[in-house]
């Protein structure tokens, strides 16, 4: 998923450069801005992504003038997708779950929607997609108010976090109660780790 976010995004703000050779895709993929989690693929992590992606008719290696490959994303093409859907699917893709607040700011560099409204719009196009979803509206997570939204090209996303019921004091066995505080702190540390991303990103 990370390989095709990147592929998507690079034909549309770095289109000079694009296709892509591995070495600038590999550094597409975990570049330290605009990616979450921040990873650390190496070059055959990324080969095995693209082989995944041409199995379904994703991606596709360019052959040019130079003895170089380049690699190109055809998702967009396949699935007959518009820029206002491509934009979307990006940033999910590179980003994970976002609100729509945070998936319009994010997409900006493709595609300028007017307000939430339109965002909310396309999203609810891709999750009644006739051919399957491609995206999913997720409950707010814990202390939040707003729902998120991901993309389903990977399966859909469990809710067990932001759904789990609040255990009585005297009804809920220990083991349950021990899961659902290690839910909770695992999306206490997802939202950690943005809040520290988004204030190293300011400063």
């Amino acid at each position: 998923m990370r390989t095709l976010g990147a592929l998507i995004e690079k034909e549309s703000t770095t289109p000079e450069y694009y296709p892509l050779t591995l070495n600038a895709l590999v550094a597409a993929c975990n570049q330290k801005s605009n990616r979450w989690p921040v990873t650390d693929y190496t070059d055959q992590d990324i080969l095995d992504g693209l082989n995944g992606l041409r199995t379904h008719g994703f991606a596709a290696e360019i052959s040019g003038s130079g003895r170089v490959p380049k690699y190109a994303q055809r998702f967009t093409e396949k699935l007959n997708l518009g820029r206002r859907e491509t934009a979307i699917l990006c940033v999910l893709l590179l980003r994970g779950q976002q609100t729509l607040g945070e998936i319009k700011g994010r997409a900006e560099r493709i595609y300028d929607f007017s307000d939430l409204d339109e965002v909310e719009i396309v999203l609810q196009k891709l999750i009644d997609r006739a051919e399957g979803p491609l995206a999913q509206k997720l409950l707010p997570a814990p202390g939040m108010k707003e729902p998120r939204y991901a993309q389903t090209l990977s399966g859909p996303v469990e809710q067990t976090v932001a759904s789990a019921p609040v255990a009585s004091a005297g009804g809920a066995h220990a083991g349950d109660r021990l899961t659902i505080l290690e839910a909770e702190v695992a999306q206490l540390r997802v939202e950690v780790a943005e809040l520290r991303r988004l204030l190293e990103s300011v400063l």
